[in-house]
C-alpha cells in the first residue's frame, strides 16, 4: 500500500484497511489543526489507487472495514468517488463498511442524489468535525462555515442514510467562552441529531495558528475544572434523542461513554464525580491525540 505522510483516522477505525485516496485536507486552514500543515491537498492517481485496491484484494482479505484517508475523500468529484466506491465493492467484496472524514464544505456541493448514490455504493459513515457549534468561535478558528451550514451538511448526510459521526471540541473557545461554546454545541447536535457524538480535548499542537496565539496570551485555555464544567453543559444541553456518545478519546482526562438519552443521568454523576475530585485523572503525559 502507498501512504504518503502520517496517516490520521478516527478511533473507531483502528482496524480498517485504509486506502488514502488523497493527501493532505481540501480545507486545511483549521487554527488549530497541525495534521495537514505541510501536505499539500491533491488527489492521487489512479493507477495508484488501482494498485492499492489489488495488493488489498491479495493481502487484505481479513479486513472488513474500509477508511479512505487522507483528511476529506468527499473531496473527489461524483464521477470519480462514485467509480471508487463500485471498484472497491468489486475487488474487496467482503468489505461491509466504507467511512472517510468530510468537511461541512464538501458534504454541502453534493446533491441529494449523489449522496443517496454513495450509500447504495458502499459508502455508509461519515465524520464530521463540528468542533463547536458556537459561531463566534467557528470564525475565530476557521472552519470557513457557520452552525446554520454545519447542520444542514449533518441533515444532508442523515438524510441519505450515511452514518453521521460528529467530532466536538472541548475547550476550542478559551476560557472565557467556554459556556457559550458548549450551550450552542449542545443546540446545534439537538439539531443536527447524528448518530454518535466524539468529544475530544483541546491539545494545541506548535505548528497551529492557534498555539502562537496561546504563546502570545491572545487565547487562553480552560483549566481542567473549566473542561468539566463545560463537558457537563453540552451533556446537560442536549435534547432527547438517541445517539452514541463518547468522550472517551486519547485527549480527554477521563472516559466517558454511553447511548443518550438512557445512559446521560449515569454520565453527568460521573462528572460531577471529577468537578469533586473523586475520578482518577489521566496524566498529562498520558494525554494525546
Amino acid at each position: 500500500m502507498d501512504y504518503q505522510g502520517d496517516i490520521i483516522r478516527p478511533p473507531s477505525e483502528a482496524f480498517s484497511l485504509i486506502l488514502q485516496v488523497t493527501t493532505g485536507c481540501s480545507h486545511n486552514r483549521c487554527t488549530f489543526c497541525g495534521a495537514y500543515r505541510n501536505k499539500p491537498f491533491q488527489i492521487k492517481p489512479w493507477k495508484q489507487i488501482e494498485a492499492d485496491l489489488d495488493f488489498a484484494a491479495t493481502w487484505c482479505g481479513r479486513h472488513t472495514t474500509l477508511f479512505l484517508a487522507d483528511g476529506d475523500a468527499l473531496a473527489l468529484p461524483h464521477a470519480l468517488l462514485t467509480t471508487l466506491l463500485l471498484r472497491i465493492r468489486e475487488k474487496l467484496p467482503w468489505i461491509r463498511r466504507v467511512s472517510s472524514y468530510a468537511t461541512c464544505q464538501n458534504i454541502m456541493v453534493k446533491s441529494d442524489e449523489q449522496l443517496r448514490c454513495y450509500k447504495q455504493w458502499g459508502l455508509s459513515r461519515l465524520y464530521m468535525g463540528l468542533e463547536s457549534g458556537h459561531d463566534p468561535t467557528l470564525t475565530a478558528i476557521a472552519k470557513g462555515v457557520d452552525s446554520e451550514a454545519m447542520i444542514t451538511a449533518g441533515q444532508l448526510v442523515r438524510a441519505a442514510g450515511i452514518f453521521l459521526s460528529v467530532t466536538c471540541l472541548l475547550g476550542i473557545a478559551g476560557a472565557t467562552l467556554s459556556q457559550e461554546h458548549a450551550q450552542a454545541t449542545a443546540e446545534v447536535l439537538s439539531r443536527m441529531q447524528p448518530h454518535q457524538i466524539a468529544v475530544l480535548t483541546l491539545m494545541p499542537l506548535e505548528n497551529t495558528p492557534l498555539y502562537r496565539q496561546i504563546r502570545a496570551g491572545r487565547f487562553i485555555l480552560p483549566n481542567p475544572v473549566q473542561l468539566f464544567e463545560e463537558l457537563r453543559r453540552l451533556l446537560a444541553d442536549l435534547a432527547p434523542f438517541r445517539t452514541q456518545f463518547h468522550a472517551n478519546h486519547a485527549s480527554n482526562y477521563f472516559a466517558l461513554s454511553g447511548r443518550l438519552p438512557k445512559d446521560k443521568d449515569v454520565m453527568l454523576a460521573t462528572i460531577d464525580q471529577a468537578l469533586a475530585g473523586l475520578v482518577p485523572l489521566k496524566p498529562e503525559p498520558c494525554r494525546g491525540l
